[in-house]
């Protein structure tokens, strides 16, 4: 008998529901990221993963196959994600800022920088997601970032909740694909605090899919992990839980049906990086930073050439998600976010993705990445740091302590070996002709003019946008967040003239939000007519800084 799923996805897509409004002319939008995922998916080729939903999605919908994070890790990614601009110029780039080592800190982004949310809730689109936020200017869990994103952050949010005159985005994760799901589920003994908190938590969220069904003898595996019983038991875990995932979207899918909404909701289905699995999760390989995409275009707002069950082979960075969904919405994306929109394939296509890499939990690192449509170069600013370096997290995986073991009893055979050596200042890697990335290329003269044409290209893209780890991250935190204290956003200050209330805050930067009497709160984008009778109370935020105090006021 499944464990109940007390605070699962599941439970916000069984309480979806609503209509369309059919004089709104922007459509819904509906954003659904797996966790911790690269393409294992069986309308994407692997023949090994159950996936019906998401393979009647991709038969419904476009196959982007070129799609990539901007990083190997959620919570970078994540702030990527949100505002379409890469971590590195946000100083929301190491993983994570909410447990950093040295003392927990939020990134504090440019004064001018939004979340796309915030952007489509200011164009009057009500927006709501669930438990999991991970945004680097928040913590993991919802309730710790800026109040301003989201209509509704819970753990089963309700786009009924929103006034029928207004269209939503709703952004929704799976924790069923986490890395944590391939660790040895509850029952078994416990490697340490860290394994057992994840085990037990999984026992009170999406529970432990049935691995019977997986079959074991048909799994590929890649040729950096030795195939044994071990590996593929983990590998077999996360199909599993790939599986499980799938029907959770499908209950989305369906209650979509249900209600009316598959002709005006734009769906995108992703990943927020690729698989958790060693050699993969944190690192600027294509096992890290490829993801499967999705989208199911209605008639409607279908763009050229976007037709059912095309292949859509552009590169794609992550942060094109948020021009694309604020491009839907009729809004003009601000000038500061770095992707470009989707929605038009006919415009000049993207000649490069980058990727970055920084500190991963206790570990320091910088490394950086470009990746053409066939070639990838790496730089590294830590040249004798292994991939396979103890972590204390990824450490607990059956198959990572076994590759630990097998390395140091020189059991490994060459290409396994090789993630645990030091990765040198500079790779090169042919995509095409060696996809795995194990054969490094940068000594080779034959690829001296790719070399140089990659390393020219990381090279501009870093002095385009800047790159915060030029700066140790102990200085950066002391001028986000000086003496190690959160700075507090000011109060904001609110006048009522002639019936009609203002309100502005002298931090910069900072989003106001308003409510009456205890009712929700609202964000603040004009001047507007107060009405009678009511008390109004204001606060406000700085995404990375502490909220205010709340301002009252009184209306005759």
């Amino acid at each position: 008998m499944p464990v109940p799923r007390l605070f699962s996805s599941l439970a916000v897509c069984l309480a979806l529901a609503g209509a369309a409004v059919a004089a709104d002319p922007h459509p819904n939008l509906l954003l659904l990221v797996a966790e911790d995922l690269g393409p294992r998916i069986g309308a994407f080729g692997d023949g090994v993963a159950d996936t019906p939903n998401l393979d009647r999605l991709a038969a419904e919908g476009v196959r982007y196959t070129r799609v990539f994070t901007t990083s190997g890790v959620c919570a970078p990614s994540r702030a990527a994600l949100l505002t379409g601009i890469h971590q590195i110029a946000l100083g929301a780039q190491h993983m994570r800022t909410s447990s950093r080592p040295a003392g927990a800190y939020r990134a504090v982004p440019p004064p001018e920088i939004k979340a796309f949310p915030e952007l489509l809730r200011a164009a009057g689109y009500y927006t709501f997601t669930d438990y999991k936020l991970d945004y680097q200017f928040s913590g993991p869990l919802k309730g710790s970032g800026p109040f301003t994103i989201w209509d509704s952050e819970e753990f089963a949010p309700d786009w009924r909740e929103r006034p029928p005159d207004r269209p939503f985005f709703g952004m929704v994760n799976f924790f069923e694909t986490h890395e944590s799901g391939i660790l040895l589920p509850l029952g078994n003994f416990p490697h340490g605090l860290t394994h057992f908190s994840m085990q037990f938590a999984r026992l009170f969220t999406v529970g432990f899919p049935d691995t019977a069904s997986v079959p074991i003898e048909s799994i590929e595996v890649p040729p950096y992990l030795p195939d044994t019983p071990t590996v593929r038991g983990d590998l077999v875990r996360h199909y599993a839980n790939i599986h499980a995932m799938d029907a959770e979207v499908g209950e989305i899918l369906a209650r979509l049906e249900a209600d009316g909404l598959v002709d005006s909701t734009v769906v995108v289905w992703t990943a927020d990086h690729g698989d958790g699995m060693p050699r993969a999760k944190r690192e600027l390989f294509d096992s890290g930073l490829r993801v499967p995409m999705i989208i199911r275009w209605p008639v409607r707002y279908r763009p050229r050439g976007a037709e059912p069950g095309s292949v859509d082979d552009r590169l794609v960075s992550f942060v094109d998600l948020a021009p694309t969904f604020l491009e839907l919405a009729g809004v003009t994306p601000p000038a500061t976010m770095q992707g470009r929109s989707l929605v038009d394939a006919s415009g000049v296509p993207r000649n490069y993705v980058y990727a970055s890499r920084d500190r991963i939990d206790e570990q320091p690192d910088r490394q950086r990445a470009v990746r053409d449509a066939r070639f990838k170069y790496i730089r590294s600013w830590h040249p004798d740091l292994a991939g396979g370096h103890p972590l204390s997290f990824r450490d607990d995986l059956e198959s990572m302590r076994e590759l630990r073991a097998l390395h140091a009893a020189g059991r490994l055979d060459p290409l396994q070996s090789r993630w645990f050596e030091p990765v040198g200042e500079e790779r090169l890697y042919d995509t095409g002709d060696d996809p795995h990335e194990l054969r490094d290329l940068s000594a080779d003269p034959g690829h001296a003019e790719v070399l140089a044409r990659m390393r020219g290209a990381l090279d501009a893209w870093l002095a385009r946008v800047g790159d915060s780890s030029q700066t140790p991250e102990d200085e950066m935190v002391a001028a986000f967040w000086p003496g190690g204290v959160a700075p507090v956003t000011a109060m904001p200050q609110a006048t009522l003239e002639d019936g009609i209330v203002r309100v502005t805050c002298a931090t910069p930067g900072a989003s106001i939000g308003f409510r009456r009497g205890g009712g929700n709160w609202k964000l603040y984008t004009g001047s507007f007519a107060a009405p009678s009778g009511t008390t109004l109370a204001f606060k406000a935020v700085r995404y990375g800084w502490d909220e205010s105090g709340e301002v009252r006021l009184s209306v005759p």
